[in-house]
């Protein structure tokens, strides 16, 4: 039961640390300048809605391979 733990907390550090590449390194340098004085505003909301989908997305991913991981550590 512990390399099942261990292996579900190392897969939930590593979608963290990708997250958080993905968001830097995609997401940082992410502007709009089509909307005038607000394209600040607008170009912030994209990324935060992205961001939101992205958490949705990790959540989804860790909760199926926690299901996979204690069913196959529960089966005799």
């Amino acid at each position: 039961m512990k390399s099942g733990v261990s292996g579900f907390l190392f897969a939930m550090w590593v979608l963290i640390i990708v997250g958080g590449g993905i968001m830097v390194t995609v997401l940082g340098p992410f502007s709009i300048h089509q909307f005038g004085d607000f394209h600040w505003t607008v170009a912030s909301g994209i990324k935060a809605i992205i961001a939101m989908v992205l958490v949705v997305i990790w959540i989804l991913i860790l909760s199926k391979l926690k299901n996979w991981i204690f069913k196959k550590e529960l089966r005799p």
